[in-house]
């Protein structure tokens, strides 16, 4: 696992694209696990301070529950349709939650403001892998960007 600021460190074309996208839109959808593994979709915004991706929830909303439960997370950047598309980010990896009531502060301040509340949850994201996933210059195929820690990044074209 790693943080935001060693994606930045270790493959930092990659990491300004992935951020471009993940930048574009407010809205981002989040994956976490119920209690039984099956999946679940939620809506959710991220914001960087420290050198670390953060995500926020809604206190004792499900997807907190989940990640408090099992951190395992993916999440998806938004993205437009075609032919306007450029391209979307993907990542997965740990939810680590911020408790201490002083850092979550400092963190929500970076934003501009403090927590929605009290009991609001602040999530620290632990990256196992990041994608791109966009078009090659004469928008002809698709170009698959992985990033995964201490392996680089590895380049797919497809038709």
């Amino acid at each position: 696992m790693a943080s935001w600021q060693r994606f930045e460190e270790e493959a930092p074309e990659l990491a300004a694209k992935a951020r471009g996208f993940l930048e574009a839109r407010v809205h981002k959808t989040i994956a976490t696990l119920r209690v039984d593994g099956s999946p679940r979709i939620s809506g959710i915004e991220a914001f960087w301070a420290g050198g670390e991706l953060l995500f926020g929830s809604m206190p004792n909303a499900r997807k907190a529950i989940d990640l408090q439960r099992d951190p395992r997370f993916a999440l998806h950047s938004g993205s437009i349709d075609p032919p306007e598309w450029e391209g979307d980010t993907k990542l997965s990896g740990r939810a680590v939650e911020i408790t201490d009531p002083e850092e979550r502060i400092r963190l929500f301040r970076t934003r501009g403001s403090d927590p929605p509340s009290p009991q609001s949850h602040l999530f620290r994201a632990d990256l196992a892998e990041v994608s791109t996933v966009s078009l090659n210059p004469e928008r002809t195929k698709l170009v698959i960007e992985l990033w995964k820690p201490g392996q680089g990044v590895r380049r797919m074209e497809r038709a």
